[in-house]
């Protein structure tokens, strides 16, 4: 579909494309309406996800039509540039936990050139890259289906895309289901300020054990300590003595990407991160398809294209403090104590720094006008961490929040009975829990083949 630049002012500038998808409900006769689903991020494909989507729920594929899309500036639709794969390789290049004021320079340095490089090579694009022109062309997709009403499902950044989009037309909201949940009641800069506590303690109090229970497995050390003090003397060695694999750099910051990356769910990730763990551990004499996987596991952490959408959306939605001298400083305390997301604190937030003044409106949820929308959240869940949910929960007023013991990201259509129960009565009958539910977490994994770490999917 072609939507307007600028839906505040239509006519300034070029239109965009926005791709669209549509899987039609599988019983025409017990249709009951249209289902829209959005992508993570900002900056991950919607497009391909209904087909997914309803061969996991096919009780909920029977009756909606499910349908998705590719957000303005992402993938299929008219999208951003602002560094190539060489550049935005070299964004992460380096020690981000080394604090000399030669590295932080050069951080700050590569903040602001991407910053920079986004104008130079898309314009005044990257302006209109924001939540609020994002919802306006939901509700425009939602009238070329010809319904007054729509229901829909979220993960991740699609829940602050969702609270935006419920906030602004509430009349047209039937259901709605808001997975993983960012605070979209705050700022950006709450938000990621929030994510090296959550990081960290699922890296520390969950996978760390796992790993360390399965020591015969992948000789890491038989306790948490052991195999927290193995991973810090392996990126150590990396800060040292990076791995080339062609135009592949393994630093210690790769070391701290693809270890994030394998937070998200335990049982289609740990396995994989554990594997690449134990390989770098015997680099040398690594089997060739030890190396095959180690490869994947390094090379698939975001894109630039990912990357084009993802700091134009954070930069624009909500306002960010200029101060760098605060962000060094704050970047510095929180790669002391949450290293392994707190380290790279300072390259994500310079970029905003030197972003251009954003005149995006502030939407501030409520949940006014609504009907109750089911929010769903792991207590550890590392990437929209469960404090800012219940924030989030208490500010959506008339929504309930289903806590789910343990820590995966993405709850629905993750193999936990007790969610998918409350979310299909919910979606299928309306009915909606009369208290805040608690579900208990699926079993941890246990060791098994698995392929490389899947891209993750960033809030």
């Amino acid at each position: 579909m072609t939507v307007p630049r600028d839906w505040h002012h239509p006519g300034t500038g070029a239109d965009l494309t926005v791709a669209v998808s549509r899987h039609r409900a599988a019983d025409p006769a017990q249709r009951r309406g249209v289902l829209m689903m959005a992508a993570g991020g900002p900056g991950a494909s919607g497009l391909a996800r209904p087909a997914g989507f309803v061969k996991a729920s096919p009780a909920v594929g029977a009756v909606y039509d499910v349908v998705s899309f590719d957000q303005r500036g992402v993938g299929s639709s008219s999208h951003a540039t602002c560094q190539t794969d060489a550049e935005f390789r070299d964004f992460y290049a380096g020690d981000f936990r080394d604090r000399s004021p030669a590295a932080v320079h050069g951080v700050v340095d590569r903040s602001r050139q991407f910053a920079t490089g986004c104008q130079e090579r898309s314009g005044d694009l990257v302006r209109y890259l924001n939540t609020d022109q994002a919802v306006r062309d939901m509700d425009l997709f939602r009238t070329l289906l010809g319904v007054q009403k729509i229901s829909y499902y979220g993960p991740s950044y699609a829940t602050w895309l969702g609270a935006y989009y419920a906030t602004r037309f509430p009349q047209h909201v039937e259901r709605a289901v808001l997975d993983s949940n960012l605070p979209f009641n705050e700022t950006w800069q709450q938000a990621e300020l929030g994510q090296p506590m959550s990081f960290q303690r699922r890296f520390e109090q969950d996978f760390l054990p796992w790993i360390a229970r399965y020591d015969a497995v992948y000789h890491y050390g038989s306790t948490a300590a052991e195999a927290k003090a193995r991973w810090e003397a392996r990126r150590k060695a990396l800060h040292n003595r990076p791995i080339t694999i062609g135009s592949l750099t393994i630093g210690p910051n790769q070391l701290d990407n693809a270890t994030l990356q394998g937070m998200y769910n335990a049982d289609r990730q740990w396995g994989a991160l554990a594997s690449v763990l134990a390989a770098l551990e015997h680099w040398d004499t690594a089997a060739p398809a030890e190396r095959r996987l180690v490869r994947r596991a390094f090379a698939n952490y975001l894109s630039p294209g990912f990357a084009a959408t993802y700091f134009p959306v954070t930069c624009n939605d909500t306002p960010w403090s200029r101060d760098l001298a605060y962000w060094i400083r704050q970047s510095a305390k929180d790669a002391k104590k949450y290293p392994l997301v707190g380290a790279r604190e300072l390259a994500y937030a310079a970029v905003c720094v030197y972003w251009p003044k954003s005149n995006a409106p502030r939407v501030k949820v409520t949940g006014k006008g609504l009907p109750p929308v089911l929010m769903l959240n792991s207590v550890h869940d590392p990437a929209t961490y469960y404090e800012g949910a219940v924030r989030a929960h208490k500010a959506l007023r008339g929504s309930r929040l289903v806590t789910v013991m343990g820590g995966d990201h993405g709850q629905y259509q993750n193999g936990n009975a007790c969610v998918d129960g409350i979310v299909d009565a919910y979606l299928l009958k309306g009915t909606v829990p009369a208290h805040d539910p608690t579900c208990p977490t699926k079993p941890l994994p246990a060791p098994a083949p698995t392929p490389a770490p899947a891209p993750a999917q960033q809030s």
